[in-house]
């Protein structure tokens, strides 16, 4: 598994799930007082409260459940395509899972006289491993990376390292007047799509394109219908994000990760046609947040 391709949302269902499996060892329930005058028949006597794995059904549908279905979530992130059980995706099965612990936590505890440990803590970590399991791909913070490496001695993004290869951002190559590659000569670090200042664009036009066309492997020519200023570069994503296939087909043929740079070679509306590593091509239709190097 790619561990770039997790967010702090999957982060936080593998810490829950970690601490439900836990409280299934602590006491279910707490043992009744002992009377003082009885200290020493107490003492003789087997006063330990069970945990949960005394009781089938409660470790099952409760921690189990809950740890299975946040196994699912984060296993859903690793393949290519979504698979599907009981017509869910596989990732929503999951989320089924951990919603069903939590509901089956809850209903246990309140029909639970002497709740122990092990049953209270158990609830807390099964209301945050489904909160999470449901809110991660919604809430922006929770779809943040979990893991963000920057190379020593510089401040390159996602993972690059500092001496990349040829036809990288980065790469030994002879610069332009307001050039790198960049459409009217767009400088680095500037958000996809915003406008330079005038005086970054001078002369950009002309220095842009063949830039471009250095960094830009044989084969990756714009095809009609693309913009004028259009010229190829180099981009990555923020966040794990699918890659469709240019005949319109609903499912993804690849997924775009974290920390690997991928090339743009055309553009459509908002999306882009990008180009992997493997030489797939596909349609980019979430292009919010790109880094372009």
């Amino acid at each position: 598994m790619n561990i770039r391709s997790l967010t702090r949302g999957d982060g936080v269902v593998i810490g829950a799930a970690v601490l439900l499996f836990i409280a299934s060892f602590l006491s279910f329930t707490s043992g009744p007082d002992c009377p003082a005058q009885y200290a020493k028949l107490c003492q003789e006597s087997d006063y330990s409260s069970p945990n949960a794995w005394s009781s089938l059904g409660i470790v099952m549908s409760i921690y189990m459940a809950g740890v299975i279905g946040a196994a699912i979530v984060v296993l859903s992130r690793a393949l290519p395509q979504q698979r599907k059980v009981v017509g869910l995706d596989l990732g929503q099965f999951g989320v089924a899972l951990t919603v069903f612990g939590a509901w089956s936590a809850f209903w246990t505890i309140v029909s639970t006289t002497n709740a122990g440990a092990g049953i209270i803590l158990g609830l807390i970590a099964a209301l945050i491993l489904a909160g999470a399991a449901v809110a991660g791909p919604l809430v922006p913070a929770l779809k943040a990376p979990l893991v963000a490496d920057k190379p020593a001695g510089g401040p390159s993004p996602y993972g690059v390292n500092p001496n990349p290869g040829y036809g990288f951002p980065g790469a030994q190559q002879q610069p332009q007047p307001g050039g790198y590659g960049y459409p009217g000569g767009q400088q680095p670090g500037q958000p996809y799509g915003q406008q330079p200042p005038a005086d970054a664009t001078a002369g950009g036009a002309q220095g842009a394109a063949p830039q471009a066309a250095q960094a830009a492997p044989a084969g990756a020519t714009p095809a009609a219908g693309t913009p004028a200023d259009f010229a190829p570069f180099w981009f990555a994503v923020p966040v794990a994000r699918p890659l469709y296939g240019e005949d319109g087909a609903a499912a993804p043929i690849a997924e775009l990760a974290p920390g690997t740079w991928y090339l743009a070679v055309e553009q459509r509306g908002q999306a882009l046609i990008a180009q992997t590593q493997d030489g797939r091509r596909g349609v980019l239709q979430d292009t919010t947040g790109i880094q372009r190097g």
